[in-house]
């Protein structure tokens, strides 16, 4: 058991931030929460996270927003924060085609904004949200961590691969310890609506056709967001320390002579598109009407996270059965949207 520590999360009212905060003060820790609560999409589950949130112990809420540095300042000068875990950000490959300044805006200036900060204030340890869109390009599966990710294909990815680069130069010149997690399609209960589990659910109940890219073709390392959290929680207080073993003349992306590491946090047994549509059609008892499409610019056909490292970290390994998983959320839905079937 840890000692009680203050933990900040940026991003508490999004998906990831609500499940992790709701663990993080369940275990005992103070939990410091910030959002910016925007309009990417609908506001009222944002809403929904935060009003059970504010019934925990251990939780405080501020809204605030990443790139507002003297707001950021205050609030770190106000609690006695020691672990920062950092999940706000402009999420979503698609959205990145069109709208491609809301990612620098966050994801970038808003993140330098928390690396300026743990740096200033002696932050014990950043954990931060990084993607396994950074893969890009890549073939070789399943995706590991010793692979080199220099060929993004978004924007969004691109940011996300930026973040990695930022974090690894302030743990270098600041020995700022940073572990960076590349998520592997997180599903579950309070998702986000701009999410294929969200959006097939809704309009399987609806009788409207779903677009299915890749003509269902596309494979996901679909992951599990109780498992997301335990391997975060596990990672808060392990902040990594130089590696004796890491070489310029072989450099390891995965480590450094700094104190960083990334991870990622995947199921590690991807399913076909056509399957997860399937799963959700058992569970509602009702058919999709599907609309075929091509691969979408910026998307990759398949995803697949080797996690060897991160269970060889925490001695943890995501393994929800996506069955149990869209179950969950299923039932979710239907509760939350007062749906009978």
């Amino acid at each position: 058991m840890h000692s009680i520590a203050k933990v900040l999360v940026t991003g508490a009212a999004g998906f990831i931030g609500f499940h992790l905060t709701k663990r993080l003060c369940n275990v005992g820790y103070d939990v410091v929460g910030i959002d910016n609560l925007n309009d990417y999409y609908d506001v009222g589950i944002k809403q929904s996270r935060l009003d059970i949130l504010n019934k925990l112990d251990g939780f405080s809420f501020e809204k605030c927003d990443l790139v507002d540095y003297p707001d950021l300042q205050h609030l770190f000068q106000e609690h006695r924060i020691e672990y920062v875990v950092n999940l706000a950000a402009q999420a979503g490959v698609r959205y990145s085609l069109t709208n491609p300044h809301a990612y620098l805006k966050s994801n970038l200036h808003g993140f330098l904004n928390i690396l300026e900060l743990c740096r200033h204030f002696n932050i014990r340890h950043l954990v931060y949200a990084s993607s396994s869109s950074v893969y890009g390009a890549n073939k070789k599966m399943p995706f590991s961590v010793h692979h080199n990710v220099d060929h993004p294909i978004s924007l969004y990815a691109a940011s996300k691969k930026s973040n990695e680069l930022m974090a690894h130069t302030y743990s270098s010149l600041f020995n700022l310890p940073s572990t960076g997690l590349r998520f592997f399609t997180v599903y579950g209960p309070y998702g986000r609506p701009d999410m294929a589990l969200f959006l097939f659910t809704k309009a399987i109940i609806e009788g409207k056709p779903i677009d299915v890219f890749n003509n269902g073709k596309m494979k996901r390392d679909f992951t599990y967001v109780d498992d997301i959290v335990e391997s975060i929680e596990r990672l808060i207080p392990k902040a990594p320390i130089p590696d004796k073993n890491w070489s310029g003349m072989t450099p390891d992306p995965s480590s450094s002579f700094a104190p960083y590491r990334v991870y990622n946090i995947g199921n590690n047994e991807p399913v076909e598109l056509l399957r997860f549509i399937e799963i959700i059609e058992q569970k509602l008892g009702k058919t999709a009407i599907k609309n075929f499409l091509p691969l979408q610019n910026g998307d990759v056909p398949e995803t697949y996270a080797d996690v060897t490292d991160l269970m060889r970290e925490i001695d943890f390994k995501p393994a929800t059965p996506i069955e149990a998983g869209v179950g969950k959320f299923v039932d979710w839905y239907k509760e939350y949207y007062n749906i009978k079937m």
